[in-house]
């Protein structure tokens, strides 16, 4: 697929994440802090910390966010060309003004500022929005931040956003540590790729890159935020399988809540279909809850491996501790 064709979905994605609303601080570029395996750290302003609900900042009495995504460095010139005030309308942010500028050194950037309006109708006011799009020659960065009205002033945000520095990639070692859960059994699995520090991808076998999904993978990932009420976690649940792209012609085996070690759990086991590759695949989702959020395990194995793939999903899943 080519880059361009992914531009609309990073765009949403950027900005979805600007409009949201395990954090350990690493100081270093010049008292930069940088959220956990981001290679983006940013001088916060005071009544600003490390948000635990995605990579970024959040100001602790709430009203102002600001997020990161982090893309290859390739993908810098074509999201500057598609960066049209007409398509970031499409998500939501009217853009007012855009401007070239050097962050980090001499790293291009482009700012935008501008708003998103308040739905029609309501009482509330528009939000203040920036969108910082930085090219280094190793990694892109699409950043978001936002605020309410009084929660921060348009220079604080300006001179948070312009703060920005960039340190180098941290090994996939140093990313699996930085997540906020560890896996206390591997079970035969290895991680292969940490995404926005919060979620891990792993699987069996000596490949990176798994086509026709000769390997058996499984992804885990903690989402700190409102847990649905017991009642709706098994729709919740069904809405979070559906949700992926890959599969179709989903068949459940297997729908239920249970309660193991003192903790809510909902798991469902299923047939599908690979997408890309049409091949027959089963599916196992583990969806641990806690008070303040959960964690999900989405394990998928070829159907004539399942009976050795399953348990060992699970294995995993019971080891892991969240931080």
């Amino acid at each position: 697929m080519r880059l361009r064709n992914l531009v609309r979905p990073v765009v949403a994605l950027a900005l979805i994440a600007g409009l949201s609303s395990g954090a350990i601080s690493v100081a270093g570029a010049a008292d930069a802090i940088f959220p956990p395996s981001s290679r983006f750290g940013f001088t916060p302003a005071s009544d600003m910390a490390l948000s635990k609900r995605f990579s970024g900042f959040e100001r602790l009495e709430g009203g102002a966010t600001l997020s990161i995504v982090e893309l290859p460095s390739t993908a810098f010139v074509d999201l500057e060309k598609s960066f049209t005030d007409e398509n970031l309308r499409t998500q939501g942010f009217v853009v007012a003004t855009r401007e070239a500028i050097k962050v980090a050194g001499d790293v291009d950037a482009v700012l935008f500022t501008g708003e998103q309006p308040a739905p029609e109708g309501a009482a509330t006011p528009a939000i203040k929005k920036w969108l910082l799009l930085v090219g280094d020659t190793t990694v892109t960065g699409i950043i978001i931040a936002q605020t309410v009205p009084d929660a921060e002033t348009p220079e604080t945000m300006r001179n948070m956003l312009t703060s920005v520095k960039i340190r180098p990639e941290l090994t996939l070692d140093e990313q699996v540590a930085a997540l906020p859960f560890r896996i206390r059994e591997s079970a035969g699995f290895r991680p292969v790729r940490v995404l926005a520090g919060n979620s891990v991808l792993m699987t069996q076998g000596p490949k990176d890159q798994m086509l026709n999904l000769e390997q058996p993978i499984l992804v885990l990932a903690q989402a700190v935020q409102q847990p649905p009420q017991p009642e709706q976690r098994d729709a919740f649940a069904r809405a979070a399988l559906y949700s992926n792209q890959t599969m179709k012609d989903f068949a459940v085996e297997r729908s239920q809540t249970y309660r193991q070690n003192g903790v809510d759990w909902h798991e469902i086991v299923a047939r599908a279909v690979d997408g890309p590759s049409n091949t027959p695949v089963v599916v196992s989702q583990t969806i641990r809850f806690a008070p303040d959020g959960y964690l999900r395990a989405l394990g998928v194995v070829r159907a004539d491996q399942r009976s050795a793939m399953l348990s060992k999903f699970r294995e995993v899943i019971d080891s892991v501790e969240v931080k």
